[in-house]
């Protein structure tokens, strides 16, 4: 009970603390905010559950450029969203669906930018993570550009870009570690990887940092002129449970991306994966939860707009 009481003080305390943002800000302008929010997340999650690391990507895209403000839903085809690097968002719309049943009942006053970070929370808790009080009192943002996509991380990142892209943003190894855990629910196509299990630096040969039968397993999935398209879980062994298997998977030689696996090579984020993976997987998942909604909430604060800032828009998709 007291580590529950100390989590929830420390959530609360943090929330004050995001770049003007603050928890219950819809409290007495809109209370049904968050209900509507998650009842929209929960009849979508429960027609396919693999929208839940479609919007958790979603937000994490979405605050890697121009701040956590949106700025990923406005159509159009030199938008954000138009990006290589977005090309495989998913979510879009159970945002816009939110949305519109919130502003049936409180036009003009929530933010699209706080319905998808209610979403995110909302898509961890649904797959069994833990849940976290979600600072708010973010605004829209008026600009969407594709050439500004450039900050996202990429499967290919080494340690050192990976470390470099999150610290522009205000967050430490600590974070990037414990933000990219978020793949326990992902998936990813064999595009994105299959270059590690054929020819990997250009040598014709695997990439050695792989487990020798999760190669052949990886193999099998995603031939070497199959399909690029392909899906495959980033966490194999439990792809819709939030837990901490995807950094025993890294620990063994089992990460899928090769941005992943490289967390174990670099002496920093090896402690942290170490320590997530650890061996009692019940209390050390736990550890990972609590360590989780802290880093989203840092995440959730990255270059917000408050105020008389950008906007609340109308519709998700486009400026009003």
């Amino acid at each position: 009970m007291f580590c529950w009481f100390a989590f929830v003080v420390m959530c609360w305390s943090s929330a004050r603390a995001q770049g003007g943002l603050s928890s219950g800000f819809y409290s007495s302008t809109c209370p049904e905010a968050e209900a509507t929010v998650r009842s929209t997340v929960e009849t979508y999650f429960n027609k396919d559950p693999t929208i839940a690391p479609g919007l958790l990507r979603l937000h994490f895209h979405d605050c890697f450029v121009q701040g956590c403000d949106c700025s990923v839903l406005i159509s159009g085809d030199s938008a954000e969203r138009a990006a290589l690097p977005n090309q495989g968002l998913r979510g879009f719309e159970v945002i816009d669906d939110a949305k519109a049943k919130i502003e049936a009942i409180c036009p003009g006053v929530v933010s699209c930018a706080d319905i998808l970070a209610f979403a995110a929370r909302d898509a961890v808790d649904l797959t069994g993570g833990r849940s976290w009080s979600v600072p708010t009192g973010r605004r829209d943002g008026r600009v969407s550009s594709s050439s500004d996509a450039t900050s996202l991380p990429s499967p290919a990142d080494s340690i050192a870009v990976q470390r470099q892209k999150f610290s522009d943003k205000g967050l430490d190894d600590h974070d990037l570690v414990t933000l990219v855990g978020a793949h326990t629910i992902g998936q990813t196509d064999c595009l994105f990887f299959r270059y590690r299990l054929y020819n990997f630096t250009a040598t014709s040969n695997p990439d050695p940092s792989i487990d020798q039968a999760f190669l052949v397993q990886l193999q099998s999935m995603c031939p070497a002129k199959g399909d690029p398209s392909r899906r495959v879980a980033l966490d194999p062994g439990s792809p819709t449970q939030f837990d901490v298997g995807f950094f025993k998977n890294v620990r063994d030689g089992k990460g899928v991306l090769e941005s992943d696996q490289r967390q174990w090579g670099d002496p920093v984020t090896q402690k942290t994966v170490q320590n997530y993976a650890g061996t009692f997987r019940g209390l050390l998942g736990l550890r990972f939860d609590f360590e989780f909604a802290k880093a989203m909430v840092k995440m959730g604060g990255v270059g917000v707009k408050t105020g008389a800032q950008g906007e609340i828009r109308r519709v998700c998709s486009s400026f009003n």
